[in-house]
């Protein structure tokens, strides 16, 4: 068997005409605005809004889900679905890390949602990038696809390896080499100044701390990039869905970072779960690649991927609702009981 048997290029379809990616950035760049003039002025987030707008970002995909459906069939639906749900599990998770960047930089509760805005759009940014060079790769040869079912089943080792440690949404945090590096070259001020980025001190420029966590925030992204792009492509090959369901799993991040705020940490075996969901797709991937070769080696629908996901999920939240219930049982128990007085003491 020749070479080029083993790297075949990958003819990329799409269902997009240039008119349905012109309505797609469009209706983007349109959100985005809106959540832009709403983050202008510094304040609290409430949980009242933030709930309202989880939901209004949570129906979009499912209307252009049922547009999908009526427009290009229920398999083109499914493959957008799947790939929404892996995108939005793996957008979760990456809340974790937001809530830690956070902290570290002491962002005020007032300018959280400035910064989360500010790593949205630079996510969808990298995200772009990052498909453009995964669909070059897919077209180059399917070599492509063992190189991303590798990486989701690297990184699902590491991610396990995390957890059995006990580090299991820590990251490395690297805002005091971020401030020291940065203030070498351009001066930072000690003290955030609403909203701006950069200010004019002494007569000359220096950048707030709320610079610095956007920066913080976007390095993290590029990370996030480099599994959650070729985990989707691993539901579907249209680079379209690819960056659709990117889109609408971000679009909605900044709300449901307020909602999930004091949910999130009691989601102990969500990384158990985005391990699972990760290696399962990178097997995918790797037989979609083997059955290009030799045609008897089965490849997993995308309909039974949509289930596996799902399920895994669902088991995930299930346990961890579970352990912790237990604990509170468990730390109820271990309550030394109030001693009383003697009866004939009284």
């Amino acid at each position: 068997m020749s070479a080029g048997t083993l790297s075949y290029a990958v003819e990329l379809r799409t269902i997009a005409s240039p008119a349905l990616w012109a309505v797609t950035v469009a209706a983007l760049s349109l959100l985005l605005l809106v959540d832009l003039l709403i983050t202008r002025r510094p304040r609290e987030e409430s949980v009242r809004a933030s709930v309202g707008w989880s939901v209004f970002y949570l129906l979009l995909p499912v209307l252009f889900g049922c547009y999908l459906w009526a427009a290009h069939g229920g398999g083109v639906a499914a493959e957008f679905f799947t790939g929404f749900v892996v995108e939005k599990s793996l957008s979760v998770d990456n809340l974790f890390v937001f809530m830690l960047l956070l902290a570290a930089f002491a962002v005020p509760p007032a300018l959280a949602r400035r910064v989360l805005l500010y790593g949205i759009v630079g996510a969808l940014v990298l995200r772009v990038v990052f498909i453009w060079l995964g669909a070059a790769a897919l077209q180059s040869g399917t070599w492509a696809f063992l190189l991303f079912g590798a990486i989701l089943i690297v990184t699902a080792g590491k991610i396990v390896k995390d957890v059995l440690r006990g580090g299991g949404h820590e990251v490395d945090i690297s805002s005091t080499r971020t401030v020291r590096l940065v203030r070498r070259f351009v001066p930072v001020t000690d003290d955030y100044r609403g909203s701006r980025l950069v200010v004019r001190e002494r007569g000359r420029l220096a950048l707030t701390p709320l610079a610095l966590a956007a920066v913080a925030i976007l390095g993290t992204d590029i990370v996030f990039a480099v599994d959650s792009v070729p985990a989707v492509y691993g539901v579907t090959e249209d680079p379209f869905l690819v960056f659709a369901t990117n889109a609408f799993a971000l679009l909605g991040l900044r709300a449901l970072y307020f909602v999930l705020q004091g949910v999130l940490t009691r989601l102990r075996h969500l990384n158990h779960g985005l391990s699972v969901i990760l290696a399962f797709i990178g097997v995918k991937l790797v037989l979609h690649w083997a059955h290009g070769v030799w045609a008897w080696v089965p490849e997993i629908p995308t309909l039974a991927s949509l289930g596996v996901i799902l399920s895994v999920l669902v088991v995930v939240t299930v346990t961890s609702l579970l352990a912790n219930r237990r604990d509170r049982a468990r730390a109820a128990s271990a309550r030394p009981e109030p001693v009383g007085e003697p009866a004939g003491e009284r």
